[in-house]
């Protein structure tokens, strides 16, 4: 049986990487192993780009990023968009909802308001991490 396709936002899997045992790294680890996590090329190279900002460098060695980065690239899948929408208020986060019909997730784990209020969007659930954990922890 195939697994179900989730979309992860960047800030999620952002704050995963900079607080292990955190929320978010708790809901990463239950989506590493019982979902499909899917990535478009634009939702993969903002998070290679964020996860390089200096102001991150305090946080994490480069190669525990790299390593962090590696493991996803190879438990991901990665999509090609075929629909795309402008529907969230904040248009920088439209990438994740084009991944997520593209890919016809069951789910977006995110913390970012902007998507939260879309919930549910076109039967997609959109939910935080801690959310994620209660609906999804099997």
């Amino acid at each position: 049986m195939s697994k179900s396709s989730i979309v992860l936002d960047t800030n999620t899997l952002l704050s995963s990487l900079l607080q292990s045992h955190s929320v978010s790294y708790k809901a990463v680890l239950l989506a590493l192993g019982h979902f499909q996590i899917c990535f478009s090329d634009e939702t993969w190279n903002e998070l290679a780009e964020v996860t390089q900002r200096p102001k991150f460098a305090k946080y994490f060695l480069g190669e525990e990023r790299d390593a962090f980065l590696f493991v996803l690239a190879q438990a991901a899948e990665f999509i090609t968009v075929t629909q795309t929408v402008n529907d969230c208020r904040d248009p920088k986060d439209n990438k994740f909802l084009d991944l997520a019909l593209s890919t016809r997730a069951i789910c977006i784990v995110s913390g970012d308001k902007d998507l939260q209020v879309l919930n549910p969007y076109h039967g997609i659930d959109i939910c935080s991490p801690a959310d994620f954990l209660t609906r999804y922890a099997r």
